[in-house]
C-alpha cells in the first residue's frame, strides 16, 4: 500500500512504495532527508513524527532508544509507515539531491598508504560526469547481494579532469570485501558501484569557523571537503583535527601539511591516542575530541564536520553540545559503521 509523507517545515511531499522505508522512499524520489549508514545503526536520518503511524525495522537502541520512540522520535531508514505521515527534519534542502546511480568501475589504483589502509582509485564510465557533493559516499555491489559503502575522498571538480574517484579503504580482518582489496584484486578489475548517497557535505552558505573532526579513515571525506574549498575559494577559518591510534594512521600528513601552506585559513592539528616509545610521537595525544574542546572550549559560533568511528562521532556529538555549546543545527557527520556494527541492530 502506498503511503504519502509530508515534510515540516519545508512542506516538501513524497508517496512510498508497499514495504519501503520513509528513506528509501526520499532517496528514490530525491528528497534531501538527512541519513548516514541507512541500517539503523548511527541514528543520522533521525526525525520527529508529527502525525501518522510507523513501525520500526532492527535498529541500535543507541540510534534510537525506547524513550525517544514513545516521545515521537523516529528512524527514517528503518521506518515503514503504516498511514500517511507527517514528519519534521531540519535538513531537507534542494541542494540535497543528485541521482542515485549504478554504473561499472574499473581499478585504475591500488596503492597502500599504511599497513591497513588502501587508496583505491576507481576509473568512471566516460560518457557522463558523475555529479556527487563532496562528503558523501558511493556502495559497492556484491555478487551476493550484499553492500559495503565508502566515501569518496577526491572532490566533484576533479571528475572535469578524469571520470574517477579515489576511495580510502581501512583493512577489517575477516572483512569479506576489503580481505579481498588486501589480496586478490588487482588493477583492471570491473567493480559495480551505486551512488551518491548520503547528507554530509559543506554548508556553504555559511559563514561561521569551521572544525574538521576526522578518525583515521573519516579523513576521505574530510579530504574531499578540503579539496573543494580549496577550488570554490572558500575562505572560512577551518581546523581539521585527525586522530589515529599511532602516527602510521594519519597516513596523508604530508598532504595536509602542504594544502595548510596553499590554504592560510586552514590549520591543522594531529592527535594520536596510542603512541608507542619508538614512535618518537611530540605531537598531541589523548582523545582527538578532547584536543578540540581543549583548544576551542566555546564552539557555539562554529559548524562541525565529523566522520570517523560511532564512537567518536558520537561522543564529539554529546560533548560538544553538553560543554562547548554547539548547537545541535551545526553538528554535521558521518559516522562510519563497519558491518559489525550494523549487525548489532
Amino acid at each position: 500500500m502506498s503511503f504519502k509523507v509530508k515534510v515540516e517545515p519545508s512542506g516538501r511531499t513524497f508517496s512510498t512504495q508497499d514495504g519501503e522505508t520513509v528513506l528509501a522512499a526520499a532517496i528514490r524520489q530525491g528528497i534531501g532527508l538527512p541519513y548516514g549508514c541507512k541500517d539503523g545503526a548511527c541514528g543520522s536520518c533521525k526525525c520527529k513524527k508529527l502525525e501518522g503511524q510507523v513501525s520500526h525495522g532492527p535498529h541500535q537502541s543507541k540510534a534510537l532508544s525506547e524513550q525517544e520512540e514513545a516521545q515521537g522520535l523516529m528512524l527514517a531508514c528503518c521506518a515503514l509507515p503504516h498511514s500517511d505521515l507527517v514528519i519534521e527534519s531540519r535538513q531537507v534542502g534542494e541542494e540535497g539531491a543528485f541521482a542515485v546511480r549504478k554504473m561499472p568501475a574499473r581499478v585504475n589504483g591500488l596503492k597502500r598508504a599504511s599497513h591497513d589502509v588502501m587508496i583505491v582509485g576507481l576509473q568512471l564510465p566516460a560518457n557522463e560526469v558523475f555529479k556527487y557533493h563532496a562528503g558523501q559516499y558511493v556502495e559497492f555491489l556484491l555478487r551476493d547481494g550484499d553492500r559495503r559503502s565508502y566515501s569518496m575522498a577526491n572532490a566533484p571538480h576533479t571528475q572535469a579532469q578524469s571520470p574517477s574517484i579515489e576511495l580510502h579503504l581501512r583493512h577489517m580482518p575477516g572483512g569479506k570485501f576489503t580481505d579481498t582489496v588486501f589480496s586478490t584484486m588487482k588493477e583492471k578489475d570491473i567493480l559495480r558501484i551505486e551512488g551518491p548517497y548520503g547528507s554530509f557535505y559543506l554548508r556553504e552558505t555559511s559563514n561561521k569557523p569551521m572544525v574538521l573532526l576526522a578518525s583515521g579513515t573519516g579523513f576521505a571525506p574530510i579530504k574531499a571537503l578540503i579539496e573543494h574549498m580549496q577550488f570554490k575559494n572558500i575562505t572560512r577559518p577551518a581546523v581539521l583535527y585527525w586522530g589515529g591510534r599511532r602516527p602510521a594512521d594519519l597516513y596523508m600528513h604530508d598532504w595536509i601539511e602542504e594544502r595548510c601552506r596553499e590554504m592560510l585559513h586552514l590549520r591543522y592539528v594531529p592527535v594520536v591516542s596510542d603512541a608507542l616509545p619508538e614512535d618518537q610521537w611530540q605531537g598531541r595525544t589523548g582523545f582527538v575530541h578532547r584536543a578540540v574542546l581543549q583548544d576551542l572550549p566555546d564552539l557555539s559560533g562554529h559548524q562541525v564536520y565529523a566522520c570517523g568511528a560511532p564512537i567518536v562521532v558520537d561522543s564529539a556529538r554529546a560533548d560538544f553540545s553538553a560543554s562547548a555549546g554547539l548547537p545541535e543545527e551545526e553538528f554535521f557527520a558521518d559516522s562510519f559503521t563497519t558491518e559489525a556494527d550494523k549487525a548489532r541492530a
